[in-house]
């Protein structure tokens, strides 16, 4: 009996210490777009009969590089890293590569030359395009004319400049659009509400906001009811199309927002890393659609949630 039992817990044991295993280290946990982004991760992990561990980062890059470091000494499948920092990720990617990890950047694109390694590649999205998108949307809204506030997320994201880059190129076919304030709210509710806040009270004569995402938007959306401003006087656009988004657009008050596909990201991610940690190809970069997201196309997206 004791050899049975004894045997049992070897099996166990290395069932256990054979089980793969991917580890992601996310910038954040507390934003609605990449939480459905973890889920889908999880979801599409678990499919697939692989462990999948989460790790928060909170906007911190040397907590992001301790938790990159643990996860290779715990000798995972496969890292999933989104970047706090898309600018820092040298230090992430070697590690990576030393310990012969397959790696993959998800959303967040990194802006040195980490994908020239062998076993590194990125799943995501144009960041450009979903700020082409909605200003697009937003200048035939105003009929091409009037005065643009930005909200812009984290600097130290690559996603909030290329964003912005897409909204400023498209103002700048229109005569009569002119950019009159950019500052940041670092993608969080709160802030956006105190910056939206300080804009009106400080006197700013706003006829839309551009905000890099849809967490922001609201918080600006929030800040007007407070003030009594009605959302047809300040049009505003978000951009990820997250639930809160949509519903605020159900009820007519966000103008527009652009949908950011996370189960595409998340689960592509996934895909990407165990592919390669069985040792199959899988293209550098891999790029999911933005969709534009209007009251017209509401439906469809509200469906799909």
């Amino acid at each position: 009996m004791k050899r049975l039992l004894l045997g049992a817990a070897l099996a166990v044991t290395c069932t256990s210490a054979m089980a793969q295993s991917i580890g992601v280290s996310v910038a954040r946990f507390d934003d609605n777009f990449l939480t459905s982004m973890r889920q889908a991760m999880e979801a599409e992990a678990e499919a697939q009969g692989y462990d999948i561990q989460f790790l928060d980062a909170q906007e911190d890059i040397g907590r992001q590089l301790s938790q990159v470091q643990s996860l290779a000494a715990q000798g995972v499948d496969a890292i999933i890293i989104n970047p706090v920092d898309t600018a820092a990720t040298s230090r992430m990617t070697g590690e990576a590569v030393l310990q012969n990890i397959p790696l993959v950047y998800v959303n967040r694109e990194p802006e040195g030359d980490d994908l020239d390694n062998d076993g590194v590649v990125f799943v995501g999205s144009d960041q450009k395009r979903a700020g082409t998108l909605q200003m697009e949307a937003l200048a035939e809204m105003l009929g091409g004319e009037g005065n643009v506030a930005i909200m812009l997320g984290n600097l130290a994201s690559g996603a909030t400049h290329k964003r912005t880059n897409g909204v400023k190129e498209v103002a700048a076919e229109y005569p009569g659009i002119e950019i009159i304030a950019e500052q940041p709210a670092d993608y969080q509710r709160t802030e956006a509400i105190d910056l939206m806040t300080n804009w009106i009270v400080g006197g700013q004569e706003i006829n839309a906001i551009a905000a890099n995402n849809d967490e922001m938007a609201i918080g600006a959306l929030n800040a007007m009811r407070q003030l009594g401003i009605s959302p047809e006087e300040i049009i505003v656009g978000g951009i990820d199309a997250t639930r809160d988004a949509l519903e605020s657009m159900q009820s007519g008050e966000l103008a527009v927002t652009v949908f950011q596909d996370p189960v595409g990201q998340g689960g592509g991610a996934v895909k990407a890393a165990i592919d390669l940690a069985e040792g199959n190809e899988v293209e550098k970069t891999t790029m999911v659609p933005f969709q534009l997201v209007t009251p017209e196309t509401l439906e469809e997206f509200l469906a799909n949630q």
